[in-house]
């Protein structure tokens, strides 16, 4: 996955998966469920769509709230992270208005790392 960083992102919601196939994206969402082995997290968009997020490595750290992922889809819609970022509630508001956006963005700096 070596090129995640090297451009910017669309940010993309859940129905824009399949547009993006092999690609890198940002996606940002309120952290629904997070399986049990720590390895797989169901993020739901602005809109209240669910996504499948895969990670390399089990979570080290509680997660909760509004998470950005950045990280490639997956030729089956599940987005692969490579890194995430989780962001307190109480300083952005997250809603389709705020999500739903065409413009690309670059990743986070503050990125924690997988």
């Amino acid at each position: 996955m070596t090129g995640v960083y090297e451009s910017p992102k669309p940010r993309i919601n859940a129905s824009m998966l399949a547009q993006y196939i092999g690609r890198p994206v940002s996606f940002v969402g309120r952290l629904e469920k997070v399986h049990p082995s720590g390895k797989a997290l169901t993020l739901s968009d602005g809109e209240g769509k669910s996504a499948s997020v895969e990670l390399n490595d089990p979570l080290d750290e509680e997660l909760s709230g509004i998470v950005e992922v950045i990280g490639m889809v997956s030729n089956k819609g599940t987005l692969m992270a490579v890194s995430y970022a989780p962001y307190r509630e109480d300083t952005i508001s997250f809603g389709s208005h705020y999500y739903i956006d065409s413009e690309l963005c670059c990743c986070v700096t503050a990125c924690t790392g997988m």
